[in-house]
């Protein structure tokens, strides 16, 4: 596969168009930003962790019915993958109170749910990614109601199965960001990565963060959770 010029940047990624139209290749970088790109920094080897795991979660996904853009992994940083135009929804799914959820509601971290919760982003750094309902995001004409419908279902069944993947690492799943992406036949699948970037993740022991949070509030030891959580998923997948 040829990689050709860099069609997009983003904050952790970036993105080459091929000689196949029908596929990009996607490049990690080690660049950590938080708080919709107010605090930048460099977590070393964390472009290498999130394409790997990334790619590991996608497979297991695909296996248990979830269609993703995943086709294959070409190196430690790089991947190729389905061209999608992705829906600009940020789709989090909750199963225990923490970061915005506990600061917009006034609540404690901790508070397990007795059901998953989901909510929705609308995509646009200026705008600085606001929540949005699928009401708005039908009058924006973001997505189709059988679109959401879709992504729903989907963030759910992602949901159950991470769960109980982590579980087995003795990892606690509290709470995640998704992104989906339509290909040329306008079907929905599973894009962007799964990582500790997009993932808070527990030690399910200790309570221990293993995630971006240690960047976010400066706890240290963020290259170490990474790794630590790189090791669990390697000796359970």
């Amino acid at each position: 596969m040829i990689r050709k010029e860099q069609i997009y940047e983003g904050k952790a990624k970036k993105v080459y168009s091929t000689d196949d139209p029908e596929l990009l290749i996607v490049s990690y970088k080690d660049d950590a930003t938080a708080f919709n790109g107010l605090k930048k920094g460099t977590i070393a080897g964390k472009g290498v962790i999130n394409n790997k795991m990334s790619n590991l979660m996608m497979q297991y996904l695909e296996k248990k019915g979830v269609p993703t853009h995943f086709v294959e992994e070409l190196s430690d940083r790089d991947t190729l993958v389905k061209k999608v135009s992705i829906v600009p929804l940020e789709v989090i799914v909750r199963n225990i109170s923490a970061g915005s959820f506990s600061q917009r509601y006034g609540v404690d971290e901790g508070i397990v749910f007795d059901e998953p919760t989901i909510e929705f982003s609308y995509k646009n750094d200026e705008l600085g990614d606001p929540l949005i309902n699928e009401y708005h995001a039908k009058a924006l004409k973001i997505a189709t109601e059988k679109e959401i419908e879709t992504i729903k279902k989907y963030a759910f069944k992602i949901n159950d199965e991470l769960k109980n993947f982590w579980k087995g690492c003795g990892i606690t799943l509290v709470d995640f960001k998704l992104e989906f992406g339509k290909l040329s036949d306008g079907s929905i699948v599973l894009a962007d990565e799964i990582s500790p970037d997009t993932s808070r993740l527990w030690d399910s022991e200790t309570g221990m963060k293993l995630d971006k949070d240690r960047f976010r509030r400066d706890l240290g030891g963020v290259k170490e959770a990474y790794g630590e959580v790189m090791k669990r998923l390697l000796e359970n997948i």
